[in-house]
């Protein structure tokens, strides 16, 4: 497969780098974004122009953020090769649909775009969606990063270590760059640090990861939630495009186990789906792969809920009387706030702190932090459902999903505002904004408010 030149990554940036370019929503439209869970791809949620400006006589002193990779091919090909085999199976049978003679040849063209650019690894948007995040920060805080280059104060870049992460900080750090020639020289080399931007396989996740290989509650929460007849219903629904009913029948019976279950190969087709736009700059002429054909859309939004219940109990709120799932992320929150603290103890001369990381860290800090859609955990007598929760994996942690504070400064007092997905977000509850409906916050009301320092009632 042709390799994509820098002028086109160059150019799907320009667009994505345009605020609210005219761009459709993958798959079904807006209204079925949920159903792609953290496989979504990545749109900025604010108009820039609509932004506050800061209280008067403040000025940007620093900024720092944490971002998740931007839009990548599979981790594997496990999905593939699941649902080809029972399709070559069909083929040979003579029990494929009209739909299924074309789902064969474009899933295996799809993997194989996935693999020429390497399992896990940034697509052309992905690469894109990176760099478009790092011009539309420098275009947002033009005086902070005029600052920084006049005063030749550092950018340090740190990842997980993981190459999608790496990948991602590099180009964040070129495209900050071009912005600005001046940074370049500032920009560091990306450092890698586990503990803090992959903790949940670092030692710091050990009990997490107790949690996730031994909890019998939640593995018979999960059960019970993907183990019921709608699951099945809808699997025989998916199978019923590609195959002819006789031989669904077959999967359902358990023919095929050795192969896959029926809500197997259904789900290897909504993980298909749900991956494809990620990769769309891969299809052919890049006009998307289609694999909506494939799954209806009510089909789709609930193997998309059956994605988010997994993220929802493994990585965010979870269970109401657990902190499991997210208190590891104090080690990230820890770190945001030392590194404006440092700033204004003078004990730092860095312009800009830039984190690279997974959705199995930006999910636990969202809910750590209480950010929106995060704040709602559940008992094991009401599980989790979409109708009386709001946690989205779309909207919590898509691909290329990134949470910063910006840092302003005015004599010795220090604000900080933050961005969630480039839209200006209000702190958890119990934070007090220096006026109301400000989205900024004194830096020692925010220390208060998550307890950093003794409370001043």
């Amino acid at each position: 497969m042709r390799r994509v030149t820098l002028a086109a990554v160059l150019g799907t940036a320009a667009l994505l780098a345009t605020p609210f370019a005219a761009q459709a929503a993958p798959g079904h439209g807006s209204a079925h974004t949920d159903s792609y869970g953290t496989k979504a791809v990545y749109e900025p949620e604010q108009n820039p122009r609509s932004y506050q400006k800061a209280p008067a006589g403040f000025t940007p002193v620093f900024t720092e953020n944490v971002s998740r990779h931007g839009s990548r091919s599979a981790t594997d090909s496990e999905d593939g090769d699941l649902i080809l085999a029972l399709w070559n199976k069909a083929e040979a049978e003579g029990q494929l649909t009209a739909k299924g003679r074309e789902f064969g040849p474009k899933t295996q063209a799809l993997e194989a775009a996935m693999s020429t650019i390497g399992y896990g690894n940034l697509s052309a948007r992905g690469k894109a969606e990176i760099q478009a995040t790092a011009t539309r920060m420098a275009k947002r805080l033009p005086t902070l990063f005029a600052s920084i280059a006049k005063n030749k104060e550092p950018i340090d870049v740190v990842s997980s270590g993981q190459g999608r992460a790496i990948d991602s900080a590099n180009l964040y750090g070129a495209a900050l760059a071009q912005s600005d020639p001046d940074l370049t020289s500032l920009i560091g080399a990306t450092r890698t640090d586990k503990d803090l931007l992959y903790f949940h396989k670092a030692a710091g996740g050990a009990a997490y990861r107790d949690y996730i290989a031994n909890d019998q509650r939640l593995a018979t929460t999960l059960a019970s939630i993907t183990d019921q007849p709608k699951t099945h219903r809808a699997a025989r629904d998916v199978l019923r495009k590609l195959f002819k009913p006789a031989f669904v029948d077959r999967i359902t019976a358990g023919e095929f186990a050795s192969v896959g279950t029926d809500v197997e190969a259904a789900t290897a087709v909504y993980n298909l789906y749900a991956i494809a736009p990620a990769m769309n700059e891969e299809s052919p002429g890049g006009k998307g792969w289609g694999m909506d054909r494939y799954i209806s859309a009510r089909d789709a939004d609930w193997f998309g809920y059956l994605s988010d219940a997994e993220d929802f109990y493994e990585k965010g709120p979870g269970f109401a009387d657990s902190d499991i799932t997210y208190k590891m992320a104090g080690v990230l929150l820890d770190d945001f706030f030392k590194k404006v603290e440092a700033k204004r103890d003078g004990t730092s001369d860095l312009g800009a702190e830039l984190r690279f990381t997974h959705a199995e860290e930006i999910i636990p800090l969202a809910a750590l932090m209480g950010l929106p859609g995060s704040t709602k955990a559940v008992t094991a007598d009401q599980p989790y459902t979409y109708a009386s929760n709001p946690w989205r994996g779309a909207a919590v942690a898509p691909l290329g999903s990134n949470i910063q504070w910006d840092v302003y400064r005015k004599g010795s007092t220090y604000l900080v505002r933050m961005l969630y997905n480039e839209k200006e977000t209000a702190f958890k509850a119990g934070c007090r904004p220096v006026s109301k409906g400000s989205k900024f916050y004194d830096l020692n009301e925010l220390e208060r408010c998550f307890g950093r320092t003794p409370s001043n009632g």
